[in-house]
């Protein structure tokens, strides 16, 4: 009997290098509202675990942002039918009661995808691209990008985290 698309991924393909994301997390966040003018830089603990048969990983984590607790969740995932890495995700700081829906490509250690939010004060919506590699079985960084209406894009985020568990 053959095996599935699924199952075959999950053996050899992008669903199996998605699992090697899994696991305990720390690290440090960088935080950018401006260009090249950081604004926070502090601890980020994290939890990424394999759910619903190795389909998808769960991301939880906590950190701080200018001394006020955060926390937020992803849900990574790759669509085998579409060729395309799908990222929702919530936190309690940047995407407020919201939830960003992103898509992309897979890379050859990680993903970078490509969402969309928008600002009240601003009539276009802005893009934000979160690009994740893992850069060895323990260094897992991921950087997000705030991209203006116009096309400007500079970092926003960057986690550097080390796997402890």
């Amino acid at each position: 009997m053959s095996k599935s698309k699924f199952e075959a991924s999950l053996e050899t393909g992008v669903h199996h290098r998605l699992q090697s994301l899994a696991g305990t997390w720390q690290g440090i966040t960088k935080t950018w509202f401006e260009p090249n003018v950081l604004a926070d830089e502090s601890e980020m603990t994290g939890r990424i675990k394999s759910i619903l048969g190795g389909r998808f990983l769960l991301h939880e984590y906590q950190g701080s942002l200018n001394g006020k607790p955060f926390e937020g969740i992803a849900i990574y995932g790759f669509d085998i039918a579409n060729n395309n890495f799908q990222i929702a995700w919530i936190d309690s700081f940047h995407m407020g009661t919201g939830t960003m829906l992103s898509n992309g490509t897979p890379t050859e250690n990680g993903f970078s995808v490509l969402g969309q939010y928008s600002v009240p004060e601003y009539p276009n919506p802005w893009n934000w691209r979160t690009v994740a590699e893992l850069q060895d079985a323990d260094t897992l960084v991921i950087t997000a990008y705030n991209i203006s209406p116009e096309g400007q894009e500079d970092k926003a985020t960057e986690t550097i985290y080390k796997r402890v568990g």
